[in-house]
């Protein structure tokens, strides 16, 4: 037990004190004991507890009488007591004080004590119950299978992020569930509260981290903010209820933000008893506090093997001014053919589809540029989100805030600098599916993060503060990528998970489709050799589309003599199978979980980059559409169409795609993408967005 008061005693007049539950008093029982005596005993009256260590009794004639104590020797009296009373001075100890050879007392010490137990309980082993028959279990955080600690939610409502909160809070219903519950009790005699006052408090820093909430007692459906930041402390007003001898108030707590570098996800809340001094020049006393200690859940990224739920779309919305309507009807024509064909898809795989409308001139590229769905979780509600790093300077003018399904919330996640990077898209992040590697369980798979993995003047590297930010959740642990070797930055140009349509014991329940310039040439070569070398690529392509691309309709046979684009691919090739080996290793995959996609690269200088960010390093680009930029959802896949050479009247490239896939259950659905994809340095993946289900595994039973 933490917490010893000492109890001086009196032979005069008796003592009176307050004992907590789960505090022992020690008792002085020396300073008050006569000259004469050399020994003491004790007795307590039903539900007192009395201990006595460091000596041994000493030998009494009385036989089967209270043994008696030295008083020579050091000795400890300590006394507790089992449950809280309903009046003052219900429980009792008495100590008698013995001459040598004498049976009767020569002298008695009387201590009146009240019993009042004090806890504030929470979710500890998270099946909704709140009372911890292990006092010291509530104030520890244990993760896995047998684990225990409470779980805290961040406050994502859309219609609150960057508001400041009131006082006042009015909470939907929906809303409450999203809050986590802390109930104080306090039980004894009512007379206690003209002497003692209970206090729930936390640390400044941690009182940044959190918002504490009281229920009103007006009936309505408003809440007090007790807790939060510049609010580190909050005296309870008495609401005592004499009948039962118990004031118990229930208060809700939402966390601010995900864990980071500089906040471990844990936060503690405490409740102390604290004695008021009738002196004004001597200080108050806490005579005991119990702590309760959460951990903030962390923001778990989804894999593309997760079975989608909603698909946001960014539609066109015409724009009268356009200075070039013709231009303006194309790109709006191919904009809806996309949206048209993720409808299908979306149908196909039974998920929802909640369309955005966006400003023509930017082609919704911001929407999966500048966000990513995610979720949070604790055992009493899942909560999905859109975390948003922004990279404009209003992210309030953007429809997707307001376009969210009801229950979906958005968090904005902003860099130490406020600037975001190409490599730092959150929205491109990709996650592998639950992966075992090098002996280690990855229930939730791991997050992988593009890097340049050397310095140099030129080098790109995800901004630290985001690495750390990835790094803090603990339940996805990040796998280091080259991709700084491609424009964007981003792995998912060369790479895309998929599920597998039947789960066989001791295989993996996915596929790695990995960008494979060698399977492309081998592709354009067998092409060659069956009399086809003259097929055209890109083919069916206006002029201007191919100009402004930087792009020309070139044969089999002319793209197979392309010296300078073979060392490109070259170049490619070797940066792909870098990774490859990284992949293998960290997330412990075999040849057979991957799949070689054709695809070839061109080496550029970075497009639309004013010339003071010019440099003279050349980066990768898809030379055309990128077919692993799928929309993954289940086996219906949305690849862009390349506009590869047509042999026998079908694309060699996706048929090959299909050859490769179909056989596992996949259907494909080959979209037009060359405008947005080349023309505007973006992909179609961009115009939409997906919200997955959340994995099955709970991630507090996971070790990190």
């Amino acid at each position: 037990m933490a917490f010893r008061n000492i109890v001086p005693l009196s032979l005069d007049s008796p003592t009176h004190a307050v004992c907590v539950l789960g505090v022992e008093l020690f008792l002085d029982v020396s300073g008050c004991a006569p000259p004469a005596c050399e020994s003491f005993s004790v007795d307590a009256s039903l539900g007192v507890v009395v201990r006595v260590c460091g000596t041994d009794p000493v030998e009494s004639r009385e036989g089967p009488a209270a043994p008696r104590w030295p008083l020579s020797c050091p000795t400890d009296v300590l006394v507790a007591m089992t449950s809280p009373n309903f009046a003052e001075d219900e429980g009792k100890v008495l100590v008698f004080y013995h001459q040598p050879k004498e049976d009767t007392p020569v002298a008695t010490a009387v201590l009146h004590l009240t019993g009042v137990e004090l806890s504030l309980d929470v979710d500890i082993y998270r099946s909704g119950h709140f009372e911890a028959t292990d006092k010291q279990a509530k104030r520890t955080w244990v993760w896995g299978p047998g684990g225990w600690g409470a779980i805290l939610l961040v406050s994502c409502s859309p219609s609150a992020a960057g508001q400041p909160r009131d006082k006042n809070k009015v909470f939907s219903s929906e809303e409450v569930k999203s809050l986590s519950q802390m109930v104080l009790k306090v039980q004894g005699p009512s007379c206690i509260t003209k002497n003692y006052r209970v206090v729930l408090h936390t640390s400044k820093e941690e009182s940044e981290k959190a918002r504490v909430y009281r229920p009103q007692n007006d009936g309505s459906t408003a809440f007090e903010l007790v807790l939060g930041p510049d609010q580190h402390t909050y005296t309870l007003a008495p609401q005592w209820d004499d009948r039962k001898g118990t004031l118990k108030e229930t208060f809700y707590v939402e966390a601010l933000e995900f864990p980071s570098a500089s906040f471990s996800g844990l936060i503690s809340f405490s409740a102390s008893l604290v004695e008021e001094s009738q002196d004004p020049l001597v200080p108050e006393t806490v005579l005991y506090k119990d702590t309760v200690l959460f951990r903030v859940a962390p923001c778990i990224f989804a894999p593309t093997t997760q079975m989608p739920l909603e698909v946001y779309l960014c539609r066109w919305e015409s724009s009268a001014a356009s200075p070039d309507r013709r231009v303006s009807r194309g790109r709006e024509l191919q904009v809806q053919g996309f949206v048209s064909a993720v409808t299908e898809l979306s149908e196909r795989s039974n998920s929802q589809v909640a369309s955005v409308y966006e400003d023509p001139n930017r082609l919704g590229r911001w929407l999966q540029d500048e966000m990513a769905f995610c979720y949070t979780q604790a055992p009493h509600k899942t909560v999905s989100l859109v975390l948003d790093t922004p990279r404009v300077a209003k992210p309030d003018d953007f429809p997707m805030k307001y376009s969210l399904s009801p229950g979906v919330g958005y968090l904005t996640l902003r860099t130490q600098d406020h600037t975001v990077a190409s490599i730092d898209i959150i929205g491109k992040l990709m996650v592998s599916p639950p992966v075992k590697a090098q002996g280690k369980e990855y229930p939730l798979g791991r997050v992988l993060i593009g890097s340049s993995f050397y310095p140099s003047k030129d080098s790109r590297n995800m901004s630290q503060s985001l690495q750390d930010f990835l790094r803090a959740q603990q339940v996805q642990a990040p796998v280091e990528l080259f991709s700084d070797w491609l424009m964007t930055g981003h792995a998912c140009e060369f790479m895309c998970f998929i599920p597998t349509q039947y789960k066989v014991e001791g295989k993996k329940d996915f596929r790695l489709l990995l960008a494979s310039p060698s399977s492309c040439y081998k592709l354009f070569k067998e092409r060659q050799k069956e009399g086809y070398g003259d097929a055209m690529l890109f083919e069916g392509l206006r002029k201007d589309q191919l100009i402004s691309n930087g792009r020309e309709a070139v044969t089999i046979n002319q793209l197979l003599a392309d010296e300078k684009m073979r060392k490109h691919n070259d170049y490619a090739e070797k940066c792909i199978h870098l990774n490859r080996s990284i992949l293998k290793r960290e997330l412990g995959l075999q040849e057979e979980d991957i799949i070689p996609i054709p695809q070839l690269f061109c080496l550029e200088h970075i497009a639309n980059a004013p010339p003071s960010e010019q440099t003279k390093r050349l980066y990768a680009r898809p030379y055309f559409p990128d077919l692993l930029q799928m929309v993954v959802m289940g086996l219906n896949l949305g690849i862009p169409k390349p506009f590869g050479p047509r042999v026998s009247g079908a694309c060699c490239l996706e048929e090959r795609v299909c050859q490769l896939l179909e056989p596992l259950g996949f259907q494909c659905t080959f979209i037009d993408d060359f405008d947005c994809y080349l023309t505007e340095i973006g992909d179609f993946c961009s115009c939409a967005s997906i919200r997955r289900v959340p994995f099955a595994f709970k991630w507090w039973g996971m070790v990190p």
